[in-house]
């Protein structure tokens, strides 16, 4: 049974329409309103929010900088080449994916056993698995630090977009100079820069997409 299956169906219906309408409607922003300032509640619930997603073994292994002071926001606008949403949004995010092997996943599960949601040695069991998959796996540690990195990153997005926010996400930027400016872990990997703010004039609309029959195989 789906969540919306246990709502009745003309609320049910309503949501349906504003998460589509929310996804339909989200484009990528490059113009901001640089007035337009976020609080530290907002900023915290956007995150809470992209925390909610999925994470292989429940590592949880992403961090979030909200980059919003005007002397940071340079030092990143600059690791970024010059883009100007860097700086003109309300805030930026830098989102981070952390090495597995360095997680302490008995920690990070926990609070799952003390809640009665996962058995204690279901837990130990998902411990040894993720130590024989990552211990010694440079590739797939670094694959599942920016797998979780950019399922936070996106579920960013869409959280800003159902805030009434527009957004903007990077890929374009030096990676080592992020780093050393913001003084990121050694096992941390800056995956994605996310801006979030007011749009201003001058956005383009949603790009079309490709056709379900190009990217789509029923099997």
């Amino acid at each position: 049974m789906t969540f919306l299956a246990r709502i009745p169906v003309a609320e049910a219906s309503l949501i349906e329409a504003h998460w589509k309408s929310t996804i339909e409607s989200r484009v990528s922003t490059n113009h901001f309103d640089p007035s337009h300032v976020l609080s530290d509640s907002e900023i915290g619930e956007l995150v809470r929010l992209a925390t909610l997603v999925p994470s292989a073994y429940n590592l949880q292994n992403w961090r979030f900088i909200a980059v919003r002071e005007r002397p940071a926001k340079e030092r990143l606008r600059a690791a970024a080449y010059g883009q100007a949403k860097v700086s003109e949004a309300a805030v930026t995010f830098i989102v981070c994916g952390t090495l597995a092997g360095s997680v302490d996943l008995g920690e990070r599960l926990r609070p799952s056993v003390e809640a009665g949601v996962m058995p204690a040695g279901m837990a130990e069991g998902w411990v040894g698995a993720a130590h024989r998959q990552f211990t010694g796996n440079a590739q797939a540690e670094r694959d599942e630090a920016i797998r979780s990195a950019s399922l936070a990153a996106a579920t960013l997005i869409l959280a800003a977009s159902a805030s009434g926010l527009a957004s903007g996400p990077m890929t374009g930027f030096d990676a080592e100079l992020v780093k050393k400016e913001f003084s990121l872990e050694p096992n941390e990997i800056p995956v994605m820069l996310v801006a979030v703010g007011r749009a201003a004039d001058g956005n383009w609309p949603q790009k079309p997409r490709r056709s379900l029959e190009e990217v789509m195989v029923l099997s």
